[in-house]
């Protein structure tokens, strides 16, 4: 698999040069070593005219760089093409094929900093690294002219992304609190100023809260309320007991 995908713009003088040698080598400005030194053996490489504003033909690097002294190349502006790597013909179009840049320029993502009407800014310089839905969309259209009706067009759909988004941290999935029960339980029976309808709290305290229709055996229930429940052999100070009984207490 490439691991780049590369556009080298030359104009028609130097890619008459490269078309003269089958597309199997290319020359490469010694300003761009840094992007030079990225190229391996498998990337992907389109060539671009630049007068012409043309796609023109697509390859595969068949080496790293190496400096050559021969010069091969026209200069463009003061320096040369000392670098070169080797190359496997791709696709290659005829000079009626080639490809208006224009037409395509619009749906690229490597330009979409830049105004429409100025996407040829973007193409200034000799080395270019683009991203690999640019370089497939311009090639699968260079397919297109160069094999006609019959090519049937690849799927260069992007796939999704699947990676799961961050949980917001809802109260659902926030862990219990030290001390606390799941299900909004508090152990070991107490149950302060809440209330336990309709349930029991065996042995526990339930201060100031309610306990309607209820039991609390064996405990307390200080000020609280205890409707239509009973309290055996319990003490309920300063509550009520309305439809209840009230146990004596002994030594009354």
């Amino acid at each position: 698999m490439p691991s780049n995908f590369w556009m080298m713009i030359n104009n028609e003088e130097n890619f008459r040069i490269t078309q003269k040698l089958g597309f199997t080598l290319l020359g490469l400005k010694a300003q761009h070593r840094r992007k030079v030194q990225r190229i391996s053996e498998g990337d992907r490489v389109l060539l671009y005219i630049s007068h012409l504003r043309r796609f023109a033909a697509t390859a595969t690097a068949m080496s790293s760089f190496y400096e050559a002294e021969e010069p091969i190349w026209v200069n463009e502006g003061s320096t040369g093409f000392p670098y070169h790597i080797k190359l496997k013909p791709g696709v290659i179009l005829k000079d009626e094929q080639f490809m208006d840049a224009n037409l395509l320029a619009p749906r690229l993502e490597y330009i979409k900093r830049w105004n429409p009407e100025d996407w040829y800014m973007a193409f200034q310089g000799n080395l270019h690294l683009l991203p690999k839905n640019d370089f497939t969309l311009i090639e699968e259209e260079m397919k297109k002219l160069h094999f006609g009706k019959s090519y049937v067009p690849a799927d260069f759909t992007p796939a999704p992304n699947n990676q799961r988004r961050r949980r917001s941290g809802g109260r659902r999935n926030r862990p219990p609190q030290d001390g606390q029960a799941p299900g909004g339980q508090a152990p070991g029976g107490q149950a302060q100023g809440g209330q336990n309808q309709g349930g029991q709290a065996q042995g526990g305290q339930a201060q100031g809260g309610q306990n309607p229709g209820g039991q609390a055996q064996g405990g307390q229930a200080p000020g609280g309320q205890n409707p239509g429940g009973q309290a055996p052999g319990g003490q309920n100070p300063g509550g009520q007991n309305p439809g209840g009984q009230a146990q004596p207490i002994p030594g009354s």
